[in-house]
């Protein structure tokens, strides 16, 4: 998981005083592009803070999901706007930090194409499965793999995504032989899931976590190496059958490159604000995520830190060639 470090800054980022210039801003209605379909982890985090900063910011906060293409079309809707502050992208690890390594010819440069304004928030991903699998737990599911080679199909929010990822990394590890079923989010994922058309998706909390507590799905494990706060009753998938499996993932709040300091200083304080309150922490945790504010500067930094990394993941240890 991510360093203390951040959150701390965060924090302070919440109270600091911005230039007398930010109080301009906004001058008229936002927009927050969320790069999937409605009613997955992305679309509900966006949604809550939509709501939140309209009554912070005195302007309306329109959502436009622009899901497809491995989050490059929602990126390319918010970057064709101008770089004035009035649109938002939400990015994740896979938009900012993955997609340069799974992409012959990316559109956009996470590290030049956008400024950062704030992580949004942090967390495992949980191994879903629908209740027709006959496994408790990551060891018997891979036991169930190794006996019965191309009758798992695993679900993703698309090719070269965090949950594509996680995927390939399972059946890399486990030597199990898995099905990619590309979605266009993870709520028609889960759809097909229940449904029985599809066995399998790594996904972030919020909806998943909910659907498991209401018994329409199981959760057989979390991609942490450790324990997660929020989900506590759920193992490490690295104690239960995979050990070394890890899959922490990320979102957080861009806008185009070029944006005036003072727009997204004043961007930056009342994201960090919202984030910071008691209630919505609470809320978020209890469904399998860490909100987690953070400055512009150290979020960029953890960007340019995860590009590396994620490069080395899907080239060497999931061996995915860019598409």
């Amino acid at each position: 998981m991510l360093s203390r470090r951040l959150a701390l800054t965060g924090a302070l980022a919440a109270g600091v005083a911005t230039p007398a210039r930010a109080q301009d801003f906004p001058h008229k209605p936002l927009r927050l592009v969320v790069p999937y379909a409605p009613g997955g982890v992305g679309d509900t985090f966006g949604r809550v803070l939509g709501e939140k900063l309209t009554a912070r910011l005195g302007q309306q906060v329109l959502i436009d999901n622009k899901a497809g293409a491995s989050q490059i079309l929602g990126a390319q809707s918010a970057l064709s706007a101008p770089a004035d502050g009035h649109t938002l992208f939400l990015g994740s690890v896979s938009s900012l930090a993955i997609n340069v390594s799974t992409q012959k010819a990316l559109p956009y440069d996470p590290l030049k194409s956008f400024a950062p304004i704030s992580l949004g928030f942090t967390g495992p991903l949980y191994l879903i499965v629908n209740n027709d699998v006959q496994a408790k737990d990551a060891g018997e599911l891979i036991a169930y793999g190794k006996a019965n080679p191309g009758k798992l199909g695993f679900a993703s929010i698309g090719p070269g995504s965090s949950l594509h990822l996680a995927g390939e990394l399972f059946k890399a590890m486990a030597g199990i032989d898995m099905l990619h079923v590309p979605y266009k989010g993870s709520a028609p994922a889960l759809v097909d899931l229940m449904a029985g058309r599809v066995q399998i998706i790594f996904d972030a909390g919020t909806t998943s976590i909910a659907h498991a507590r209401a018994g329409r799905v199981k959760v057989l494990g979390s991609s942490s190496l450790k324990r997660f706060a929020g989900t506590p009753d759920i193992p490490p998938i690295a104690e239960t059958g995979l050990p070394g499996y890890e899959m922490d993932i990320w979102f957080g709040l861009v806008t185009h490159a070029g944006t005036p300091e003072a727009a997204v200083a004043r961007l930056s304080q009342e994201i960090n604000a919202v984030l910071s309150e008691p209630a919505l922490v609470a809320r978020f945790l209890e469904l399998g995520v860490q909100l987690q504010p953070s400055t512009p500067h150290d979020f960029g930094d953890l960007i340019r830190r995860e590009i590396p990394k994620w490069r080395k993941v899907v080239l060497e240890d999931a061996k995915l060639a860019p598409e």
